[in-house]
């Protein structure tokens, strides 16, 4: 089979920032109490002009750019994302007509927070393969739209932005390997109660305020651990790569304290887990790719570092992937 690499990365994330103190002056909380129980202090609001598609061209055009290919040449395009510009056409295939990626398949992943490990792990398949040569993987979310800014338990959590990746073929092999996994069980706890087919949009369902996110937070916390714990030691193991060998751990940016329980329980040093949720908040499918882009421009992956991303979110899904960082990565 054809080896794959990871290439290059691209982001984007909106101008506005909005502290944790202008958040208090809409709910009733404080910095304090945000920082304390999230680790966030900011997070990104989208411009009234902005949204999941137009979040997800800039980032894909900001990858385009630094591997300098032609969009032409891409062969796939596939965006994970929870929340949609519509409930269709695919965002790839807007992101398709807005980068002019005009030979290129395009479609959506929709695994939540897990959604770009599933999505990279679904385009190294077609590679490897050799169905296709190239794909351009992103993550973008507008999360700002669907919070309930009268909840405090989640209107502090959820930000905006995109996240990109390009792989493609190569001779070595680069992605080790990558366990995808689900708990259906555990479908309400995050999820959105009205606007599909079980729950159609009425004048119930908006002034009953259920076409925002709701979350289960507590519940939520105690089902992930274990299963964020199962898949980085199952693909480690898939792999054939001890743990201690792992150089970094970049993983949904959803609590810091969520991340502090997997560290205690797999023993392995809470500094080598990339943090950067105290920028960004939860932003579901483009946290993974916003962390891989701080930890390059951060020098934090070097080429022959291992490197597992770990995505876990509503569903529940829950995925893990080990790559090794390639020495022609382009930043």
């Amino acid at each position: 089979m054809v080896g794959v690499k990871l290439t290059a990365l691209g982001k984007y994330v909106p101008a506005r920032i909005m502290t944790n103190a202008e958040v208090a002056t809409i709910v009733d909380t404080s910095d304090e109490w945000i920082r304390t129980r999230t680790g966030i202090n900011q997070r990104r609001i989208a411009a009234p002009e902005e949204s999941t598609s137009t979040l997800a061209i800039a980032a894909a055009q900001d990858v385009l750019d630094k591997r300098g290919i032609d969009p032409l040449e891409v062969e796939m395009i596939i965006v994970a994302t929870m929340m949609p510009d519509n409930s269709f056409p695919a965002t790839a295939c807007q992101v398709q007509s807005g980068i002019g990626a005009f030979n290129a398949s395009a479609f959506d992943v929709s695994a939540a927070c897990s959604g770009f490990v599933y999505a990279l792990e679904i385009a190294a398949q077609f590679i490897k393969t050799a169905a296709k040569q190239n794909a351009l993987v992103i993550g973008s979310e507008v999360l700002s739209r669907v919070i309930d800014w009268q909840d405090r338990s989640t209107c502090v959590l959820f930000g905006d932005g995109a996240g990109s990746a390009f792989v493609e073929a190569a001779q070595e092999e680069c992605f080790l390997a990558s366990v995808l996994s689900a708990d259906g069980t555990g479908k309400d706890l995050l999820y959105m109660p009205a606007g599909g087919t079980l729950l159609p949009t009425s004048i119930e369902t908006v002034q009953n305020r259920q076409h925002f996110l709701k979350m289960k937070g507590q519940e939520l916390f105690q089902a992930v651990v274990p299963m964020i714990c199962d898949v980085i030691m199952s693909t480690c193991e898939k792999a054939g790569i001890p743990l201690e060998n792992i150089k970094l751990i970049v993983p949904h940016q959803a609590n810091v304290h969520i991340i502090k329980e997997v560290a205690e329980y797999l023993k392995f040093p809470f500094e080598r887990f990339l943090i950067n949720l105290q920028n960004y908040g939860n932003t579901s499918a483009a946290s993974i790719p916003l962390a891989l882009n701080d930890a390059v421009e951060e020098e934090k992956i070097l080429p022959g570092d291992f490197v597992v991303m770990v995505g876990f979110g509503s569903g529940l899904t829950c995925a893990a992937s080990l790559i090794c960082w390639d020495e022609s990565f382009i930043k």
